[in-house]
């Protein structure tokens, strides 16, 4: 939200909702493999849930945070992981989406230490960024619904196949504006390190 202040606490409700649903990533990456696809979504559900809470009441009572900024999108990102590398260890989507996928978070950590090298902290979140993971959070899930009740899979199937595919096309998009924006940012000369800093936080 526009102006409200981010602070430097830990033990927030907030932060202790996204924490939680950080601990769950191992229990839902466990049924997956097992094949456990009703629990898992039941998991998911769980935790998508606490994901909006989390959101409304950092906004709510102003406990927006730098920690919450870093867990709130490592949950997702680790919950589109866990159920890729679930499904392709049965067999059930291929190893390459889960390489592109994580492949591309690869390259934005290696932005990052390019980044703090050169004084700078992470680039602002880029709207596309955004739109890839909504579709991959959503996406991977359609196809699970899919195995959990088979009689939907004729739909839920191409569907999330198609959504997932897309996804992983604007992940990749967003991550080569990120290394453009990145390129940007570090030949900027260090004698302007404020302006610098003031053209990065505008960024995005």
């Amino acid at each position: 939200m526009a102006g409200q202040s981010v602070g430097a606490q830990v033990w927030t409700i907030p932060n202790v909702l996204s924490m939680l649903r950080l601990l769950l990533v191992p229990v839902f990456l466990v049924l997956v493999v097992r094949g456990a696809y009703v629990a898992a979504l039941v998991v998911l559900v769980v935790a998508s849930l606490s994901d909006l809470l989390d959101g409304y009441l950092a906004r709510r009572f102003d406990q927006v945070t730098r920690l919450g900024q870093l867990l709130d999108p490592a949950a997702d990102r680790l919950y589109i992981f866990a159920a890729l590398v679930g499904l392709a260890a049965n067999g059930l989507v291929p190893w390459w989406i889960v390489v592109v996928i994580v492949a591309r978070d690869v390259m934005l950590l290696a932005l990052g230490v390019v980044l703090a090298n050169h004084g700078f902290g992470p680039l602002p979140v880029h709207q596309l960024g955004k739109a890839a993971t909504f579709a991959l959070f959503f996406g991977v899930p359609v196809i699970m619904l899919g195995l959990a009740f088979p009689a939907a899979q004729p739909v839920s199937e191409p569907l999330g196949w198609s959504v997932t595919l897309w996804g992983a096309f604007l992940y990749w998009w967003a991550g080569i504006i990120y290394a453009i924006e990145t390129v940007r940012v570090v030949r900027i000369p260090r004698a302007s390190g404020p302006a610098a800093s003031d053209t990065l936080e505008q960024g995005g």
